[in-house]
């Protein structure tokens, strides 16, 4: 297990744009200020930053960027490829680049008009040119045409299992609604979500209402990934990487890996739990608040149990003691997460991971050494631990 990655690394830097529905300007525009906010926050010059990497469905080419925002020479950038799979992915491309002398200081970003453009909740159609189109098209004929559909087959069968109800996937999402009351750049901002308005709202599956699924938001979000030493130096306290990691498992499918032995549990998410964990060195225990990827409700249920804090079966009991609320064992996406703040792809997930390592979460714990930050379900996935310097 490589572990030359861990401290290495750290978060030195954090822009965001507003949150919206319409944002009025290009995708573009979103990018460069995200960006430039994220290097004011670190207090680093744009021509002092050699190295980019985002997302493969991100629009904007590096170079435009670069040129927009006055970056300096560039001497490495990727794009990472599954959605909301690649949100650690793009930590650990930063730390490698680091770690191995190719380049100094990386922005990370994502930038979407994800409300005003294309909509990712409208599922899938013919004029998407991907090899993925060739298991979806198996799928698609019965009507399995959107993620929430996709997600419902695995978690029908999860829920079944174990007993999962609705009322345990509300607890989810009143949880982190309730962050979100008190995060003013949150889409939900003030706009609370009782058990009552969760049961009568509309159902989009079987298993899945309106409130289980994320928001489609146009906005921002960059982070600046440098030394941890250089770090030291700059505007804020560092949000170490303790461990980094990426995860794909045999059957892997983008959303749809319905021919594993198995459909109760996410194996990819297990396997980046080792991974992270025997890098880091630390494991459930030391793990004080959490941003689980959160798409659909029943995914952080889950991925309690593929990350330790649960056994198998028990984590509807863990979530129904309260444990994802300020206060709990587990306070997890206190800024309101994909389900109440916005949809970034899971980037503003990892941006509150590196705020909770600050202090600075609107819903801050008592105490917090390390943070535990997941890539999207259903795809091949990632995971980080933040921790203090």
């Amino acid at each position: 297990m490589p572990i030359s990655m861990k401290n290495q690394a750290a978060v030195a830097g954090i822009g965001a744009t507003a949150i919206t529905r319409n944002s009025g300007v290009s995708e573009l525009a979103l990018a460069c200020e995200a960006i430039s906010k994220c290097l004011d926050d670190a207090g680093v010059a744009p021509g002092d930053v050699d190295g980019l990497v985002t997302y493969t469905l991100e629009t904007n080419d590096e170079v435009e960027v670069a040129r927009a925002v006055g970056l300096g020479e560039l001497t490495m950038f990727a794009k990472i490829n599954y959605g909301g799979g690649a949100a650690v992915g793009l930590v650990q491309q930063a730390a490698m680049a680091i770690t191995s002398g190719a380049a100094t200081n990386v922005v990370i970003w994502r930038a979407m008009n994800g409300r005003s453009g294309q909509r990712m909740g409208q599922g899938v159609s013919g004029n998407i040119i991907s090899s993925d189109l060739i298991h979806w098209s198996w799928y698609m004929a019965y009507g399995m045409v959107t993620p929430a559909s996709w997600v419902s087959m695995i978690a029908n069968k999860y829920m079944n299992l174990y007993g999962v109800t609705a009322e345990h996937l509300a607890e989810v999402a009143i949880a982190q609604r309730n962050f979100a009351l008190n995060n003013p750049n949150a889409l939900n901002y003030g706009k609370p979500l009782t058990l009552e308005e969760y049961m009568n709202s509309k159902r989009i599956t079987e298993s899945l209402r309106i409130h289980d699924c994320c928001l489609e938001t146009d906005c921002g979000v960059a982070l600046l990934v440098t030394s941890t030493e250089r770090a030291r130096d700059l505007r804020h306290k560092p949000a170490v990487i303790r461990g980094v990691t990426q995860a794909s498992t045999r059957g892997q499918e983008q959303m749809t890996s319905f021919y594993r032995d198995e459909l109760d549990c996410l194996p990819e998410m297990e396997f980046a739990a080792r991974r992270v964990y025997a890098m880091s060195g630390l494991g459930p225990d030391d793990i004080d608040a959490a941003c689980l990827y959160d798409a659909f409700t029943p995914e952080v249920i889950m991925q309690l149990e593929s990350f330790g804090f649960c056994k198998r079966g028990e984590a509807k009991d863990f979530v129904a003691a309260g444990n994802l609320r300020l206060g709990g064992r587990l306070p997890n996406n206190t800024h309101g997460g994909l389900l109440s703040e916005s949809y970034a792809h899971g980037l503003n997930n990892v941006a509150e991971g590196v705020r909770l390592i600050r202090g600075t979460s609107c819903n801050q714990p008592d105490k917090v050494e390390h943070v535990l930050v997941s890539s999207g379900v259903g795809v091949p996935t990632g995971a980080v631990i933040f921790g203090k310097d």
